[in-house]
């Protein structure tokens, strides 16, 4: 039923049901709100198919006869799977562009890439915490003032020109346990210093990083990176160009990151949403349920003994 609709089956039935009670059907049509073209629709309806007949059909016609013949749409399909453009299937079965686009559409066959089959979805996770660490970052823009994703008012200034806040994340591929830092820039002795800080922070909490996963980035490309693997005793991997699902456990942390931290409050300042990170970060790890890991939180994984507890959990 749309939002005016005037009548609905039970509607219906109610203005057939005072005209079999006598009322006169112009009284009956304007009591109900409705035409006599309407009113007399529904009581022929009901006189032929009585209570089925008042409820809604499909406004789909019953004839279509200038639809295209499935045998031309099963040929379009065809020549389109053998990789041919739209405008040679036009040419060679002689029917319109819109026609062809219409066909592909519904078959979800627009696009080249539709053409090929999806790759299989390889799902991994490594027994032991330590032995893979993804990075990964993400630029925030700088914030002066409450913007209008929480106000909804755009004729305030949208604070041009105050650059870019760079967020350098970690995550342990086993425990799901996070770290992050906001830093201004995302240069690789920046990117090095933030895996320096990782690797002395699962240090103490008794795990050893082996390997480290990134993207393609400018950071991780650089010699100050490839180095501080080198010094620290770290494998360095790198994902296939243009496929970050490689690394996806960190794309999804930035997802939670931008969901729960970044964009959860209205903070008045650059300031304050940095300051507001350390507590979410210990929230992630100690507090909230991760879904991989059977509704425990992630520090749940590294198997820390209780004397380290209350020494670690501030």
């Amino acid at each position: 039923m749309h939002k005016n609709a005037r009548l609905t089956p039970k509607g219906r039935a109610l203005m057939l049901g005072r005209l079999e009670a006598g009322q006169h059907r112009r009284d009956v049509a304007q009591a109900m709100g409705v035409s006599l073209t309407t009113l007399r629709k529904w009581l022929r309806r009901y006189r032929a198919e009585g209570l089925a007949g008042l409820q809604d059909r499909s406004c789909r016609p019953r004839h279509s006869p200038r639809q295209l013949p499935p045998v031309v749409a099963e040929q379009i399909l065809h020549l389109r799977r053998q990789r041919r453009t739209g405008r040679l299937i036009c040419r060679r079965l002689g029917v319109s562009a819109a026609t062809v686009s219409r066909v592909l559409r519904r078959a979800h066959l627009s696009r080249w890439r539709d053409l090929e089959p999806r790759p299989p979805v390889l799902r991994y996770q490594r027994e032991h915490p330590g032995e893979l660490l993804h990075l990964d970052t993400k630029k925030l823009g700088r914030i002066t003032h409450i913007g209008h994703r929480i106000t909804g008012d755009r004729r305030r200034s949208r604070g041009r020109g105050v650059g870019w806040d760079i967020v350098h994340v970690a995550i342990d591929d086993a425990s799901r346990v996070a770290l992050a830092s906001v830093t201004p820039n995302e240069c690789g002795h920046t990117a090095s210093a933030f895996l320096e800080a990782t690797v002395a922070h699962f240090r103490e909490r008794g795990v050893r990083i082996q390997r480290v996963m990134t993207d393609n980035g400018s950071p991780y490309v650089s010699d100050a990176f490839r180095d501080t693997c080198r010094q620290l005793g770290i494998r360095h991997l790198r994902t296939k160009p243009y496929t970050p699902r490689t690394n996806g456990k960190a794309e999804r942390f930035i997802q939670t990151c931008l969901r729960e931290w970044a964009y959860a409050e209205a903070y008045c300042s650059s300031a304050d949403r940095v300051a507001a990170l350390r507590q979410w970060l210990h929230h992630y790890n100690w507090h909230r349920p991760h879904s991989a890991l059977q509704s425990n939180p992630p520090i749940s994984r590294l198997r820390l003994e209780g004397s380290n507890l209350l020494k670690l959990h501030t």
